[in-house]
């Protein structure tokens, strides 16, 4: 599994892309998407505001609004009894443990 670490720049949003839903909450259709080389900081996402059909077909230029940094979490070797049996001793001091 892989996480997305992203910053976005809210400053850089145009209002007229924040939609307003029936319950009062606001919204903002937004791409995330991976780029072709790492960027300044080593980052390898881009975020940018979603277009419509016909900005695509139109070569409308991309609003974008942030970057990302792709983040894999180092997952820890399963405990098994062949490591268990590697592992050094804690000897005789104490340890705290009431056995």
């Amino acid at each position: 599994m892989s996480l997305i670490n992203i910053s976005l720049c809210l400053s850089y949003i145009p209002k007229i892309r924040i939609k307003q839903a029936e319950n009062g909450k606001k919204y903002i259709n937004i791409v995330c998407a991976k780029r072709k080389e790492l960027g300044k900081y080593e980052e390898t996402h881009t975020v940018f505001c979603s277009q419509t059909k016909e900005e695509r077909e139109a070569g409308a230029e991309k609003i974008y609004i942030g970057s990302g940094k792709e983040f894999i979490p180092q997952s820890s070797q399963p405990v098994t009894p062949e490591s268990i049996d590697a592992m050094p001793p804690i000897g005789d001091e104490d340890d705290g443990l009431p056995f």
